[in-house]
């Protein structure tokens, strides 16, 4: 079992900067390949970024590549979403995952096991 908990959301202008952690605990974090996911109202959750167990990967949606880098710290147990240059589109709850199967990195919902409970990120425009 992995637990999940994301920090960092709050309002930010447009333009701003913004970065996101996501601590786990539990088993071995380092094993498994992480994503980033995101939720606005009355909209479905979509996939933001993932990073590969070893770290050595990292896959984007268009949407946010090459605004948003994901990366991970194995000693901390914490992975991070920095988020530059925000737009009021990327107000949303953003949430992190866990998959253990340490193959391809996920795009999709199911693909992920573990799931953190949210953190608001709010783009004032």
């Amino acid at each position: 079992q992995v637990q999940l908990v994301e920090s960092g959301g709050r309002l930010v202008q447009a333009g701003g900067s913004l970065r996101l952690a996501c601590k786990a605990s539990g088993r071995t974090f380092s094993s498994y390949n992480m994503g980033w996911f995101r939720q606005a109202p009355g909209k479905e959750r979509e996939f933001v970024g993932g990073i590969s167990w070893s770290g050595g990967n990292t896959y984007y949606a268009d949407s946010v590549k090459g605004r948003f880098t994901i990366s991970r710290d194995s000693a901390k147990n914490t992975v991070y979403l920095q988020m530059n240059s925000l737009k009021p589109e990327d107000t949303a709850v953003y949430y992190c995952a866990a998959d253990p199967s340490r193959l391809r990195i996920g795009v999709r919902i199911h693909e992920y096991n573990y799931w953190g409970q949210g953190t608001q990120v709010t783009v004032s425009s």
